[in-house]
């Protein structure tokens, strides 16, 4: 099982990136709270990784934070919640708003998250609340977690699109979503896509 990585990253298209590490390059995922964070091309990196396999494949997906890690495991374990969708729930929000949604019981803003129902925010609640609060109750109310720094990408807006169309939206929502965004050629595509999935959360 691979937990952590550190080496130089080489590639980042969100949501993936490869980071190269003893002369191999390992391809991962990752969600946008995490490309937030990452450093230029050709720097030196250190994540936290969960290492996925299933009989048609090995997949690796890297996290800034262990929290995020550990609650992106626990929402596995949610009847119904696979990777990619865990991996997109972890990027319209962040990890302290979803902790403190879960322990509030407020299905009604997680359902707003894309690919979430109603039916499955109150899954999320219930099956949740209690691992949360023995686990996460102090990230909830920790006012002092660091919001991730942007980055500059080519292309924000189609990089963004992207990432959305990755994370489950279809392409002319993913499209429409971002056009409404003022300035978003002055933004990352990081960002763009944050507020596109905040949006969507309201």
């Amino acid at each position: 099982m691979i937990a952590w990585i550190h080496g130089v990253l080489r590639e980042k298209h969100p949501p993936s990136l490869i980071v190269e590490a003893g002369g191999i390059g390992y391809e991962m995922q990752a969600p946008m709270t995490t490309f937030g964070a990452l450093p230029e091309i050709g720097r030196e990196v250190s994540l936290h990784l969960h290492h996925l396999v299933r009989e048609d494949a090995s997949q690796l997906f890297a996290f800034q934070y262990r929290r995020d890690r550990d609650i992106f495991r626990q929402l596995l374990r949610v009847g119904g919640i696979g990777a990619k969708l865990a991996l997109a729930i972890l990027s319209g929000m962040e990890a302290q708003e979803f902790v403190r949604c879960v322990l509030q019981g407020d299905s009604v803003r997680l359902a707003g998250l894309p690919g979430i129902g109603r039916k499955t925010a109150e899954r999320l609640v219930m099956e949740l609340q209690d691992r949360f609060g023995s686990e996460f109750a102090d990230l909830a109310t920790d006012e002092r977690i660091p919001q991730s720094p942007s980055v500059a990408a080519n292309k924000p807006a189609a990089e963004a699109i992207k990432a959305l169309i990755a994370l489950g939206l279809k392409p002319p929502e993913a499209t429409r979503r971002v056009s409404q965004i003022p300035d978003r050629e002055s933004l990352p595509s990081e960002e763009i896509v944050r507020i596109a999935l905040r949006g969507m959360a309201r």
